[in-house]
């Protein structure tokens, strides 16, 4: 059997493993996902006229706040699902098994592979029903052509991907699952922090720059000019960039972090 066929097949199987435990343990994703979803009706139904109004021209209602914040309430998504993916990680480690599955004729790299791929999945799975929810209480994306659909969806994916890698990253590097859960808080902070509930420019001087200078704030300006028909400007490359920067980052963490001698 080639590497490649080995790795692939290993990889499948630990995929499989990874989504089984999902399944059967569904109340972290779950209690993730809450947090978006409560949320988005928190500033929609009790905040949308005001915030809206604050944003539009004149008289803004809650509908147009509602697709103002949709874009950074689906990459919020992301950072919370991938934050199971730290705790993952970090279970696998502390319980023992990675130590039997060092000692198994598997491909070494084929256990955060599952992981990642699983994370991803989930973290699709995750934005479609906070979209859903979305669209149930008004969202539309009338003006987006097919094409600027599959640059989103495409953006979702990657950021999904490399948030995913930081996350087992950091689900490596902690001593104890309770360590992983709060070392992958700044991947649901940071969006916080960013451009997704109010524009930039309403924000105090001094916090703009924490605001403008991070990930996420590209990537939902990407989002938001894909599925609004907004400005996009230079946070398109800015996103991509993003995203590969911390990809490969996270890989090369992780890797360095996994094939350490266990003490």
């Amino acid at each position: 059997m080639s590497a490649l066929t080995l790795a692939v097949r290993d990889s499948s199987t630990m995929l499989r493993r990874n989504l089984l435990h999902a399944r059967r343990y569904p109340s972290l994703t779950l209690n993730l996902l809450l947090t978006p979803v409560m949320l988005l009706l928190l500033f929609v139904y009790i905040f949308g006229d005001a915030m809206g109004a604050g944003i539009g021209a004149g008289g803004a209602d809650r509908s147009q706040y509602l697709a103002y914040v949709v874009p950074g309430i689906l990459l919020l998504t992301i950072g919370g699902t991938t934050i199971g993916s730290a705790v993952s990680v970090s279970m696998d480690m502390t319980e023992g098994i990675i130590a039997r599955f060092r000692t198994m004729a598997i491909h070494r790299g084929s256990v955060l592979i599952g992981h990642v791929i699983g994370s991803v999945l989930q973290c699709v799975m995750s934005v479609l029903l906070v979209a859903a929810v979305a669209v149930a209480i008004g969202f539309r994306s009338t003006d987006a052509t097919p094409l600027e659909w599959l640059a989103a969806i495409g953006l979702l994916a990657l950021v999904s991907l490399a948030l995913t890698w930081i996350a087992v990253g950091m689900g490596l590097s902690s001593p104890n699952v309770e360590a992983a859960s709060n070392n992958a808080m700044p991947l649901m902070i940071l969006p916080l922090l960013s451009s997704a509930f109010v524009p930039i420019d309403s924000m105090p001087g001094w916090f703009r720059p924490v605001a403008e200078y991070q990930p996420f704030t590209p990537a939902i300006e990407t989002l938001r000019g894909l599925l609004l028909g907004t400005e996009i400007g230079h946070n398109g490359w800015l996103a991509v960039l993003w995203c590969l920067a911390l990809a490969v980052l996270g890989y090369f963490w992780s890797k360095s972090l996994f094939n350490r001698d266990p003490k």
